[in-house]
């Protein structure tokens, strides 16, 4: 445990603008009170941390986390989920609806951010089910949710696809009152019963039943026709193949309001870990092939798809430590995040900090319409709630799992070296993470 430091203050000195201008920069009261070129300010009765040439960020927001609670506390809590999130540099997240009950009335929604508040290491918000129970039969409590403390304004069934087209259109309709968003899991269910992994030459290699490409761009197509009819605010989760990447590209030059997101190991990993046979690789979508992959950080760099989640999915251990064919879907995601698209995009000269400011902070922030007030997914400047992370990006590191703040240890990049580490986390104000540690033990 790192030792909390108490002060009126931080100076944060000879920092890194994500527009790559050295800059000083003070929080006060909690917020973003003074900005200069590096070296103008001095610490007066502030803490002066020593992070020159660190990477600024305003904090990153995910639109896409599963903590487990209510009802699987055993893979994951709102405590842990959101202390894992803080030290991968996130000050906000959304909480995926697939819990135990299901996250479909304006009572769980509630319970979900208010132990999210409680545990204080990021701001939650939570994602409501679109169908009662994730059956994706009658609507959920759309309305109650949106209009509830938790304030909702994104929808999904995660880990289920909408497939019912009647269905998926009246929850477009539903949500355009509020300016909500749905977020489709593309998966057509009947394209994909007992798939194990990507369909392909692997696959049939190792005889595993395919998950074709088609079963998730046969979803994608159908609902951006849907958002064109109707008006509305449409989504498409964890996007993993080259020619969704098309279909969504089709549709914004149409016009159409549509977002999308692109997990961090759907840019770095590829099928090919299948042939291990570790059910660590397990997970939906799954990956894909090595030309899915550069298709993918292409339509990242240049916005086709607009933001990075996590899908942050932890499991305990018998769910992972298992055949693959009996074993769960799904990756730690949240704590390596950044050092993935560091490896994954910066350093193959694919985008800039600048851009990945956009990625993970900004664009996010706006697709789940988080208030402003809040600080997330504001440009850093005078007067903001101090929403920021330092990164050193020249540390290249071992992941080890031991190291985890996460209850669960699903996470494929154990043992791999990535480059990059948060070390720092404010959150409105409050350091949250310092020199890379809980300033508060869980």
């Amino acid at each position: 445990m790192t030792q909390r430091i108490e002060s009126s203050g931080y100076l944060l000195s000879s920092v890194l603008s994500p527009e790559q201008e050295l800059i000083d920069i003070r929080i006060s009261n909690g917020v973003i009170a003074e900005i200069a070129s590096a070296g103008s300010l001095t610490p007066g009765a502030s803490v002066t941390i020593e992070s020159a040439g660190m990477q600024l960020l305003p904090g990153l927001v995910d639109l896409h986390t599963h903590l487990r609670e209510p009802g699987r506390e055993d893979a994951e809590t709102i405590r842990t989920g959101s202390a894992a999130a803080a030290l991968g540099g996130f000050t906000a997240v959304h909480a995926m609806a697939n819990t135990d009950p299901v996250a479909d009335t304006a009572g769980v929604v509630e319970q979900v951010v208010r132990l999210g508040r409680e545990a204080g290491y990021c701001d939650v918000y939570a994602v409501g089910a679109v169908t009662q129970g994730l059956e994706g039969l009658a609507l959920a409590e759309l309305g109650a949710m949106a209009h509830s403390m938790a304030q909702v304004r994104v929808f999904s069934d995660d880990g289920k696809c909408v497939s019912d087209s009647l269905v998926m259109r009246r929850a477009l309709e539903y949500v355009k009152q509020f300016d909500g968003v749905i977020a489709q899991h593309a998966q057509d269910p009947r394209l994909t019963e007992m798939a194990q992994m990507n369909e392909g030459i692997i696959s049939a290699k190792l005889g595993l039943t395919g998950w074709p490409a088609v079963a998730e761009e046969a979803i994608i197509a159908r609902d951006v026709l849907l958002a064109e009819h109707v008006g509305a605010r449409l989504h498409i989760c964890h996007v993993s193949t080259s020619g969704s990447v098309e279909i969504i590209r089709w549709a914004k030059a149409r016009g159409i309001n549509v977002t999308a997101e692109v997990t961090p190991h759907h840019l770095l990993l590829t099928d090919s870990l299948a042939e291990t046979y570790n059910p660590i690789y397990k997970v939906n979508p799954p990956l894909r092939t090595n030309e899915d992959v550069l298709a993918l950080r292409t339509a990242l760099a240049d916005g086709t798809i607009d933001i990075v989640a996590t899908d942050h999915a932890p499991h305990p251990r018998e769910s992972k430590e298992c055949e693959w064919s009996e074993a769960a879907n799904g990756m730690l995601g949240l704590e390596n995040a950044l050092s993935v698209i560091q490896e994954s995009m910066i350093e193959n000269g694919l985008s800039n900090w600048k851009t990945i400011a956009e990625r993970m902070s900004y664009a996010p922030a706006r697709i789940g319409r988080v208030d402003a007030s809040s600080g997330h997914g504001q440009i850093i400047k005078v007067g903001v709630p101090a929403n920021v992370i330092l990164i050193d990006t020249k540390i290249r590191r071992k992941v080890s799992e031991m190291k985890s703040a996460s209850k669960s240890s699903n996470n494929p990049y154990i043992d791999r070296t990535l480059p990059g580490q948060v070390l720092y986390t404010f959150l409105r104000g409050e350091m949250i993470v310092a020199n890379g540690e809980l300033v508060r033990p869980l």
